[in-house]
């Protein structure tokens, strides 16, 4: 089997790496991909907005499988695209379709879709440029810490969570007028703020029956303690300790199930990841946010800990035969660590040659913004988040220990790294 990745992050290259250690494999392809995804498979440049370009990358390479990695191409209907193609229709295709992808590609869609099928969530309102002074009102009927949301994608950065009314008003006024996001912050969802400790769960669906994959936590802001800007996320940890086999069931009742259900009802073709971003508040599980791809840096704790056959996950997810598949997972916690550029999540330079990947031991080296500069045969960063270290041990302390060790012997210009993920865990 030929199976072409689309992406060139953490997520993709780890995918592809536990792609290719299946038997059924011929051929990997990613696209575009990075430094690290040259080791696993053939790397193709293209602009995954370019759909009649990939489908030429599929023809000429005789692909059976695509795997979708980011949210873009599939919010942009990237599965429709194939599945409307006479020469593209019989190939597979991992991720949702258009419709489905809006549980990521609208706030404000998921918000009604929760509303409609019962799953519980913080109460909200949508705001926009024609009732923004309502949105002040609504503020200020709420209670500190404020939660504004862009309704569209914003690259996992369009979320503020604010103590101060005046700077909620301000921000909200910058959001739709100023366009902060672009046009992801023309509609903005205003929610309450639910206090408890995060948790992101994961399946892997056909539209009917789904598996559960090994569950994580990420760590989004910038700064130690949970401080500071929203980032795409500085490390993993796989699994959470709180989410027992109780706390698991009430996801699977009251979450998963009444999704797919869901989206099953509203004749939603869903063939996919459901990222379920949820927080625990008193032993009760609510949805923060639905993605419709697998979480990044979440992907490089959870993919090493799935034991099964990642091509038999895919097909069966496909192929509708999901319910007949069982998943085995490895029982130790694995620790991922992201290192990213200085002065990211803002501006930060790219072309920094990176050091010491050689002395690294026992982990995983997962690239995400990195490219390969074969004049000079190097490596070197091309992103604000540059590489996850993921380690695996017989506990978190033991993995995190491996995992930063390794993040050590790493090195370029302006690297950052924070230093306390898993610290509520511990």
């Amino acid at each position: 089997m030929n199976i072409l990745i689309l992406g060139s992050g953490g997520r993709e290259h780890a995918i592809a790496w536990k792609v290719a250690q299946s038997q059924r494999v011929k051929n990997i392809f990613i696209a575009p991909g990075n430094a690290g995804t040259r080791n696993v498979g053939t790397n193709i440049p293209v602009d995954l907005n370019d759909f009649d370009n990939i489908k030429m990358i599929v023809i000429e390479n005789e692909i059976d499988m695509v795997v979708v990695g980011p949210e873009v191409p599939l919010v942009a209907g990237i599965y429709d695209y194939f599945t409307n193609d006479p020469v593209l229709k019989d190939i597979h295709v991992i991720g949702p379709s258009k419709a489905g992808a809006m549980l990521e590609g609208s706030k404000s869609f998921a918000k009604i879709f929760m509303d409609k099928y019962n799953i519980p969530t913080a109460a909200y309102r949508n705001f926009n440029s024609t009732n923004l002074e309502e949105g002040f009102t609504f503020l200020e009927s709420l209670s500190p810490p404020f939660v504004l949301k862009a309704d569209g994608l914003a690259a996992g950065k369009g979320v503020l969570i604010l103590n101060d009314v005046e700077d909620a008003k301000n921000e909200l006024a910058s959001m739709i007028n100023d366009q902060k996001f672009g046009d992801a912050s023309a509609n903005v969802v205003i929610e309450e703020f639910l206090n408890g400790i995060e948790l992101s769960v994961f399946i892997l669906t056909d539209g009917k029956d789904y598996v559960i994959l090994p569950e994580a936590k990420d760590y989004k802001r910038i700064g130690e303690a949970d401080t500071g800007l929203n980032t795409g996320g500085m490390g993993s940890i796989s699994p959470v300790a709180f989410a027992n086999v109780e706390f698991m069931r009430k996801v699977e009742d009251r979450i998963i199930i009444p999704t797919v259900k869901g989206l099953a009802s509203e004749g939603i073709n869903y063939k996919g990841f459901i990222f379920f971003g949820l927080i625990n508040v008193d032993d009760n599980p609510f949805v923060i946010e639905y993605n419709c791809r697998m979480g990044d840096p979440e992907a490089e704790s959870v993919i090493p800990r799935i034991k099964t056959d990642m091509v038999d996950l895919f097909e069966a997810t496909a192929v509708g035969t999901i319910d007949k598949t069982e998943i085995e997972f490895d029982p130790r916690t694995a620790a991922s660590i992201m290192l990213v550029s200085g002065g990211y999540p803002g501006n930060y330079d790219k072309g920094k040659i990176i050091s010491g990947l050689e002395n690294v031991n026992n982990c995983i080296l997962f690239h995400a913004g990195t490219a390969t500069d074969i004049d000079n045969n190097s490596i070197k960063t091309n992103g604000g988040r540059v590489m996850a270290i993921t380690s695996l041990g017989d506990n978190l302390s033991k993995a995190l220990e491996l995992a930063y060790s390794n993040a050590d012997m790493i090195n370029f210009d302006g690297k950052y790294v924070r230093k306390d993920i898993g610290f509520d865990l511990t």
